[in-house]
């Protein structure tokens, strides 16, 4: 890693023998990902039966004892968004029926984030109501990554882990050596998470793209606050959905002068018609970590992949183990 890096990664990891309460299931939701953080913490993921029955049904049994042990579950509540909840809970209620010690729900894409609060009579505050269907399912704690917004943390009367994707990303970028770089947000509401990346990022500057938005997945840039011309432009954002923001806060930048833009975000939901805004020639890279696995029909030669695959393993050892999390990201 480089001396810019901001996580501290414990290497090697002490191995672990069978009398070892420490155990790893994964959901349907991102094997890859489940299987990477596995291999870094050593183990192999548990045993578990999976399947759908005709009427749609979902069922999941634990084929390993698990009683009294402290069981990690890892599921991205990604698309289709809905089955991949209710798998979670029902593995939780599982784990819970067989007598696990404690349930951690690693989250690493936390779904209905973006319900997080009313903005008109008569809504669904949802990413409430899915922190209430984890926590009654018997859920002792939940792990996720890089919320959209961080007040959901308190919406469960559990504790809490909330870890980042951006010290992954920030490695990747100081590696590849660019120069003039200013760091945007693509809204007003991204600039502290904006701000804090380009902290680390050798205290780059910090511009800001003023937007308005006309109805969901719709957005019309407005104006750019503070200078790019000349620069390497830096879009942060948490998410890339139908990337209507970032990648018209990627024209109205080239507009400005900027030289080049790199797209960053951790979550790639990449809803249509992402991979044509992406891929259309704004961007000299779009940057995404693994957290939701991205298709093979949703790639592009300018993506960019990450692994985040060890800040999760570490974030769950260090619980596992009593130990501090909030200090890998000093």
């Amino acid at each position: 890693m480089s001396r810019l890096a901001t996580l501290t990664i414990q290497s090697p990891l002490p191995n672990l023998d069978d009398n070892n309460r420490l155990r790893i299931f994964s959901g349907s939701a991102n094997l890859a990902l489940s299987t990477e953080v596995a291999r870094y913490l050593g183990m192999d993921l548990g045993p578990m039966v999976r399947k759908r029955f005709a009427d749609g049904e979902l069922y999941v049994q634990i084929q390993e004892s698990i009683r009294g042990c402290d069981v990690y579950l890892i599921q991205p509540t990604c698309y289709p968004v809905n089955d991949n909840l209710m798998e979670l809970l029902i593995m939780i209620d599982a784990c819970r029926r067989a007598s696990a010690r404690q349930i951690t729900a690693v989250v690493p894409y936390y779904g209905y984030a973006r319900a997080d609060r009313k903005t008109a009579g008569r809504e669904s505050i949802t990413a409430k109501l899915a922190a209430n269907l984890i926590t009654k399912a018997g859920a002792s704690r939940v792990l996720a990554m890089d919320l959209h917004s961080a007040q959901i943390q308190g919406y469960f009367d559990i504790p809490f882990d909330h870890v980042y994707g951006s010290p992954v990303i920030l490695d990747y970028l100081v590696n590849k050596g660019l120069s003039d770089i200013v760091v945007v947000s693509p809204d007003v509401g991204g600039v502290a998470r904006a701000r804090a990346f380009a902290k680390k990022l050798n205290d780059a500057p910090l511009a800001i793209i003023d937007k308005r938005r006309q109805a969901h997945n719709e957005a019309e840039v407005m104006n750019v606050i503070g200078d790019v011309a000349g620069k390497t432009a830096v879009l942060v954002d948490d998410i890339i959905d139908t990337a209507g923001t970032i990648s018209e806060g990627g024209r109205i930048l080239k507009q400005q002068g900027a030289r080049q833009v790199y797209a960053c975000a951790t979550h790639a939901v990449f809803s249509p018609p992402a991979v044509e805004r992406l891929s259309s020639g704004i961007f000299e890279e779009v940057i995404v970590t693994n957290t939701i696995p991205v298709s093979e029909g949703n790639r592009f030669p300018q993506l960019q992949i990450l692994s985040v695959a060890n800040v999760i393993g570490e974030t769950i050892w260090r619980i596992h183990e009593d130990s501090s999390v909030s200090s890998m990201f000093r």
